[in-house]
């Protein structure tokens, strides 16, 4: 190779598309290329040929097929009007303007079904009654009345109660929950049944739609129910246990398959928990109830609680929140809508994120630029929002184990024994109803028939119009030919021999049609002088074009 001098000093050597090409075009690959397989490098085989070559004329054939199907259904109502018998087409196109506006109300209702599945519909809430009351056994009061009835005599002291390990003293819990059904139902458990037999017909109206529509279980809403007995030293228990867990299984997945996975089993669906232990005096017990729910939801900071005036919220109801606050306060940028330019409580809500360590990977290399400014790209908001989302508490019922008398065996005739504790919770409710049924309508595969009938239904229609049209033209031939024969031949051969000109290529006259007298040329075309087609300017420049194309342009 040559070594060329270099250009002097201050003289830039303009950039050449040669260099570009070199630049762009000849560098080497990143990586190796894949090496072809045997079976890649060989040429296909005379079958496989054929077997290509079949294919394709099997998709001409289809679809030159496809474009030759009629689909026009619309008849000339005008035309027909007046010489079909009877009010048939009149009938048809009555039938064609319903068929229109049927077909208008379904597509509408049909966006309106999908529409409404993507709509995401407010959180709905319903009232979880619990009851939890507590029973007794073996307690030194109560063995001492049965020794009194048994006729023991009177009070030995105590010398006959063991309260060691081997005492009898046991209490059982019971923890039972019912999702009531609407208010009304809450002011006939308040009233205690006092109006028992009013409304005695509404009642069992109540009771048959609920033994049709079946209630979601007391243990549907949860995952885990613990019952903690921490305020307690363990040591004075009589069996040594501190605290009570119930686990609902994980439902069976791809990673984690689970044969033996029952949905309705006891274990996993009930409306009642019960559990007893040793013990011969009052314990109080926290009953802890972690909630499940299909999004799973958590407990805003109080920033972000202010930012969107709700206590807690799911992932996506927190980002949506959010959105729609930027939204409603016009902070998005008019060039770009994903930029948003930052107020008080955004610029508060971003200087309380915390330390980087909080975040994800993928955004540290963005997420610096985003302290101290005023504008920020929406994007972004879901990762700068894990810090605001907290664990959701469980809720928490506080609940006395009573052994005593008076709780057991109350003395009042009112008061019943072991009167329970009534709790009410706000749960949220399976899935929407009216989601439900909207999912299991456009799933559903029963109006596949139907569509295909109906498709069927308008192909032998459009064969049935384009054989009505058909017929038609013909109708109006004979007709013309029988009101004005002559003249009818006349034009209908001059035609004639025009189609054949121009299917055939050939001829002298206009449109290459040279049969006939005039070879369906008009008047002005026979006409000769200078006020003529012939004494134009077009014809001198067509004759002279002609001449230069064949070389004769001096003659």
């Amino acid at each position: 190779m040559a070594i060329t001098d270099p250009p002097p000093h201050g003289h830039k050597r303009k950039i050449s598309r040669a260099d570009l090409d070199i630049t762009f075009r000849n560098a080497g690959p990143m990586i190796p290329p894949p090496q072809q397989s045997h079976s890649q490098s060989m040429p296909p085989n005379p079958s496989q040929l054929q077997a290509a070559r079949m294919e394709d004329l099997r998709r001409q054939d289809a679809a030159r097929r496809a474009s030759r199907k009629p689909t026009d259904r619309d008849l000339p109502f005008e035309e027909l009007s007046g010489v079909v018998i009877g009010d048939g087409v009149e009938r048809y196109r009555k039938l064609r303007e319903v068929e229109r506006k049927l077909d208008a109300t379904m597509m509408r209702k049909r966006l309106d079904v999908q529409e409404g599945l993507m709509r995401r519909y407010a959180r709905r809430e319903g009232v979880l009654r619990v009851w939890v009351s507590n029973t007794c056994e073996g307690q030194h009061w109560q063995i001492a009345e049965e020794e009194r009835a048994g006729g023991a005599g009177g009070d030995d002291g105590g010398m006959g109660l063991d309260f060691g390990e081997n005492s009898r003293a046991t209490f059982r819990v019971k923890i039972e929950g019912r999702l009531l059904e609407s208010a009304s139902e809450e002011d006939v458990d308040e009233e205690g049944g006092s109006n028992e037999n009013q409304n005695e017909d509404g009642q069992k109206a109540k009771e048959k739609d609920r033994v049709q529509k079946p209630q979601p279980k007391f243990s549907n809403f949860f995952k885990a129910i613990t019952v903690d007995f921490s305020s307690r030293n363990v040591l004075l228990n009589p069996d040594g246990y501190s605290a009570i867990e119930w686990r609902k299984p994980l439902p069976p997945s791809t990673q984690h398959p689970n044969s033996h996975y029952d949905p309705n089993d006891p274990s996993i669906s009930f409306d009642t928990l019960e559990f007893e232990r040793k013990g011969d005096d009052n314990v109080n017990v926290t009953i802890n109830l972690v909630r499940e729910e299909k999004n799973e939801r958590f407990r805003l900071s109080p920033l972000l609680a202010g930012l969107l005036d709700t206590e807690e919220e799911d992932r996506a109801g927190a980002v949506q929140g959010v959105w729609e606050y930027c939204r409603a306060t016009e902070l998005q940028e008019d060039g770009e809508r994903r930029n948003v330019i930052c107020d008080d409580a955004l610029r508060r809500f971003l200087a309380l994120i915390g330390s980087l360590d909080t975040l994800p990977c993928q955004t540290l290399t963005s997420v610096p630029q985003l302290f101290n400014q005023d504008k920020i790209y929406f994007p972004y908001i879901p990762d700068l929002l894990i810090p605001h989302l907290l664990p959701l508490p469980p809720i928490q019922l506080h609940y006395s184990i009573r052994v005593d008398k008076p709780y057991i065996q109350p003395q009042d005739s009112t008061t019943p024994p072991s009167a329970p504790t009534i709790y009410d919770i706000r749960v949220p409710l399976p899935e929407n109803p009216t989601q439900k049924a909207l999912t299991k309508f456009h799933t559903s595969k029963t109006h596949v028939a139907t569509l295909r009938s109906i498709v069927q239904a308008d192909d032998d229609l459009a064969v049935l119009v384009q054989k009505i049209q058909s017929t038609n033209g013909k109708r109006k031939f004979y007709d013309s030919l029988s009101r004005d024969p002559a003249n009818f031949v006349r034009r209908w051969v001059g035609s004639q021999g025009r189609d054949l000109g121009v299917i055939a290529a050939e001829g002298g006259g206009r449109g290459g049609g040279g049969s006939g007298d005039d070879g369906g040329l008009g008047e002005e075309w026979r006409k000769g002088g200078e006020d003529g087609v012939w004494g134009g300017v077009g014809a001198r420049e067509g004759v002279g074009l002609w001449l230069a194309r064949n070389g004769k342009a001096g003659h």
